[in-house]
């Protein structure tokens, strides 16, 4: 069934247009767009990995979260803003200007709905910017429209299972198709990992000296080819579906935190 990994009746488009015209307090209802890629990801996993982590990773926390509690998972947002992985073949890309669109178009019409509280949750890493614009400007529009930017990893505990299970040089620069992933991947979709082909390899002539970084506070443009040969920028070869389990718990746990409070949050007002 199209619902996925989403429980069907946490599925906002299982529902009629009459169930939504008769839902009580709908400013408070915490309506959630998963959002990934289909881009490389190494010759070992498939190209939907970010997808597969947002909806499996939403579907578990709105399976465990208390049936009270208002929210709604839309349909993943399969494509991205993949132009860094686009030397690869299989990815497809959208540009910033098309994704920016794309966002604005859905949230209008989730605002048009009634809804006041929406969520871009997003799992990769190549396109946060894009959502917190789009973000910033929909509630300058709609001073009552609450947007929340989210990266699907940012959630709590995530930081400190992650140290547990995961190397201080995986930690730094195990940043696409590495440990992480690849563990989560076997966890929520084994059947599509093939570890007889996955190879190790870290960013080529990254700056281990200095101010300047891939992704750090200050940060120098680049592409996938720029810095691996494989667009593996890390080390799958130490995956295991049991650190794959633990990062699942512990990301739904956090996303089960996450909408509890989207749901019992309020606009900030500093004017009278």
């Amino acid at each position: 069934m199209i619902h996925s990994f989403i429980p069907p009746d946490r599925f906002f488009p299982y529902l009629t247009w009459t169930d939504i015209q008769a839902m009580p307090d709908k400013e408070n209802v915490v309506i959630v767009q998963p959002m990934g890629a289909i881009e490389q990801h190494g010759p070992h996993l498939p190209l939907v990995v970010d997808a597969a982590i947002s909806v499996s990773v939403l579907g578990k926390a709105l399976s465990q979260l208390d049936s009270s509690i208002p929210a709604y998972a839309l349909p993943c947002l399969d494509y991205g803003k993949s132009n860094e992985h686009w030397h690869f073949p299989g990815t497809i890309t959208l540009s910033a200007q098309t994704l920016l669109a794309v966002l604005s178009d859905v949230a209008e019409s989730v605002y048009r709905a009634g809804f006041r509280k929406l969520v871009f949750m997003n799992s990769h890493g190549g396109q946060p910017q894009v959502l917190e614009i789009a973000a910033r400007d929909l509630h300058q529009k709609y001073e009552d429209f609450m947007v929340f930017p989210l990266f699907t990893w940012r959630v709590p505990r995530i930081g400190a299972i992650a140290k547990d299970l995961l190397t201080p040089k995986e930690l730094e620069l195990g940043i696409h198709a590495g440990d992480g992933e690849t563990s989560l991947l076997l966890s929520i979709l084994p059947d599509q990992v093939k570890m007889d082909r996955a190879v190790a390899e870290y960013p080529l002539g990254e700056p281990r000296e200095g101010l300047l970084s891939m992704e750090g506070a200050l940060p120098f443009a680049w592409t996938t080819r720029d810095l691996s040969q494989s667009g593996v920028l890390g080390d799958p070869t130490t995956a295991t579906i049991e650190k794959g389990d633990r990062i699942l718990q512990t990301l739904a746990d956090g996303w089960v935190s996450v909408i509890k409070e989207i749901h019992a949050f309020q606009q900030p007002k500093a004017y009278l």
